[in-house]
């Protein structure tokens, strides 16, 4: 009987999708996964899958992935990052795992991984979210050392040359540096830097789900200003029945829509990761009108079968995934105007 069952659904061409596509009778995901935006992603990815290749926690591997770029002192993400006006860099960070259990830091100062003080306010308080001064207090209660109160010289550099201006103007998808050839800072017409953001969103070995989202907020912005990268919903979001997803760019206009948790939202009601992050990308657009080709975001977003997508308003944003030894690549997002 069973034989002839199975004879009977090869002849309807379902013999073959049967196992090509599923196992014990469900989609089988691709696992562990990890993805994140921007070029910055590979090294980030690379940290991650350590994580992710020995069994590891999807918790941990987001965690370790984004401190690399924490670490790298550059003008993008972390200490070396771009000052606000005041000539302070502040930093901002959120973490959240399978249990929707989260954590998230904002308009802290002088310590280098906000990601990890995000988990330990996660892990050790019964709050969400420390800001300022008290979450630097908080840093430092739980081990985390005070860095020196400077720029890093490239840092110094752009600021100095910003205040000869004074004019602020965020320049889209200044993390792309793939077409950078040279060490020096990455320079604009309008005589700007800028940066933005990592996030990372990753699928263990168990099918469990957690983000990160790290930054240092856009460059010269004024004293105390939040983008949506700490804030849960909108930076970031994980439903572990669902999916993940994480936003880059325009910290205003995710906040918005509470636009990673619209992604998951949309992934819930069927959609895919790509798709999902294109009608988050749609509505920014309704909502900005001919405003929106003035800046740019980016959604990043997996699901519980292991896709992935990704999706922009402008040309430029990619991101990078990473699911085998030898699988770490960049994925141009594909984009609305």
């Amino acid at each position: 009987m069973q034989r002839r069952k199975f004879l009977h659904l090869s002849s309807l061409g379902l013999g073959a999708f049967s196992f090509k596509g599923f196992a014990g009778g469900k989609m089988a995901a691709r696992k562990p996964i990890v993805i994140s935006t921007w070029q910055t992603g590979i090294a980030a990815n690379a940290a991650a899958w350590n994580v992710l290749r020995n069994g590891g926690r999807a918790l941990d591997a987001v965690e370790q992935g984004v401190m690399v770029t924490e670490a790298s002192q550059n003008c993008c993400v972390g200490l070396g990052a771009n000052p606000d006006r005041d000539g302070f860099v502040t930093l901002d960070s959120c973490i959240m795992d399978e249990h929707a259990n989260c954590g998230s830091v904002a308009f802290l100062e002088r310590i280098k991984h906000p990601v990890s003080v995000a988990r330990r306010v996660m892990e050790k308080t019964p709050h969400v979210m420390l800001v300022g001064s008290g979450a630097q207090q908080f840093a430092v209660e739980q081990g985390f050392p005070l860095e020196p109160q400077q720029l890093s010289a490239e840092a110094e550099r752009n600021y100095k040359e910003w205040l000869r201006k004074g004019e602020y103007k965020p320049v889209i998808n200044i993390e792309n540096t793939k077409s950078q050839t040279s060490s020096a800072p990455k320079r604009f017409d309008n005589g700007e830097w800028n940066h933005d953001t990592i996030g990372m969103v990753a699928m263990d070995a168990a099918g469990n789900l957690s983000g990160s989202c790290t930054t240092s907020g856009q460059g010269f912005k004024m004293r105390g200003r939040l983008g949506d990268s700490p804030i849960i919903g909108a930076g970031l979001f994980v439903d572990n029945e669902v999916g993940a997803a994480t936003a880059t760019g325009q910290g205003e206009d995710v906040i918005r829509i509470c636009g990673s948790h619209l992604v998951v939202e949309l992934m819930r009601q069927g959609l895919s990761p790509e798709a999902a992050c294109k009608k988050a990308v749609e509505r920014i657009i309704r909502i900005k009108g001919s405003k929106a080709k003035e800046i740019q975001v980016g959604f990043i977003a997996i699901n519980k079968q292991g896709q992935y997508g990704g999706y922009c308003i402008q040309k430029g944003f990619d991101f990078a995934v990473c699911y085998a030894d030898d699988k770490n690549f960049l994925v141009d997002g594909k984009y609305l105007l």
